[in-house]
Order: structure tokens, then sequence, then C-alpha cells
């Protein structure tokens, strides 16, 4: 008996794939617990609806993503930050605070998805990766900024 799979059936397949079975282990066992479903010729058409139209979702988050990364890549993301005597800033720079200021210029990326290669605990330039889905990942560069200094230089600019 020819029949498509609903969910994952260990040892037999994964969802959506069609598979050839005993009659009665069908009956008696993938059927009843509602495994499967007959392999007629509308829920193949179904089927075959159903996965083209997951494969154009798929190439238009694609498409999404590529622009995103397009737009964000090569961004230099300003973070002032309160400095210590010796040079350090107060805590790190985490992802979370890097994702808030990517929120800030318009980007809405999760913390999950900052990739940072060191610890930030100095002023300074950092690469910073952030990861994409599909495998894709883009650069930008972290610059983080004494904010005193800042200030500093925001009223000699008005002067």
């Amino acid at each position: 008996m020819k029949v498509i799979l609903l969910q994952d059936v260990e040892n037999l397949g994964k969802k959506d794939e069609i598979k050839e079975v005993a009659d009665g282990y069908a009956r008696n066992f993938l059927l009843p617990n509602n495994l499967v479903k007959s392999a007629t010729e509308s829920a193949l058409e179904e089927l075959d609806k159903k996965k083209k139209l997951e494969t154009n979702l798929a190439e238009e988050e694609l498409k999404q993503i590529e622009e995103a990364i397009s737009k964000i890549e090569g961004q230099e993301i300003e973070i002032l930050v309160k400095i210590k005597d010796n040079g350090e800033i107060f805590g790190s720079i985490t992802p979370f605070k890097i994702s808030q200021a990517l929120k800030k210029k318009g980007f809405d990326i999760k913390k999950d998805h900052v990739n940072l290669k060191e610890q930030i605990k100095k002023t300074g330039e950092y690469p910073v990766t952030i990861n994409f889905e599909h495998g894709l990942e883009a650069e930008i560069k972290i610059i983080i900024v004494d904010e005193k200094a800042e200030a500093e230089k925001e009223i000699k600019e008005e002067s």
C-alpha cells in the first residue's frame, strides 16, 4: 500500500515522504495512529502543491535575508559607554547591547544572531559577525566610544 507520511516515523521515513508499506502495517498501526494517509491521486496533488508553496516561501525568505544582508553589511555602529580611570569600560559590550544599537539604526537583529569574536571591554573598533538563517552572515564594525569624550567633542563643535 502506498502512503504519505504525516509526520516522521522511526525506521520508515520523514514527514511528507511517499512510502510503500505492507497493507496490514498501514491498516493496523499507521492509519489508526494518524501517522500516514493513503496516497490517493488527490492526496498526491495536494502534497505537490504543498511542496511548491514551501519552496516558494523558502525562496522569498532567502531573498528578504539577502536584502537585509546587503543593507547591514559593512555598517559602523557607534556605542557610547562610561569609561573607568584605567581606560576599561564599565561592564562589557554584550550581544544584547549590540542588537539594541542595531535596532536604533533600524535593523531588527536578535541578540542570538550577534556573534562576538572576543569580549569587548575597551574603547576601539571591533568586527562583529551577524548570523542569519540559511547559513548566511554579514560583518559589521562596532565602535566603542567614551561618552564623556563624545560629549566634550560635541560641545567644541557647537562653539
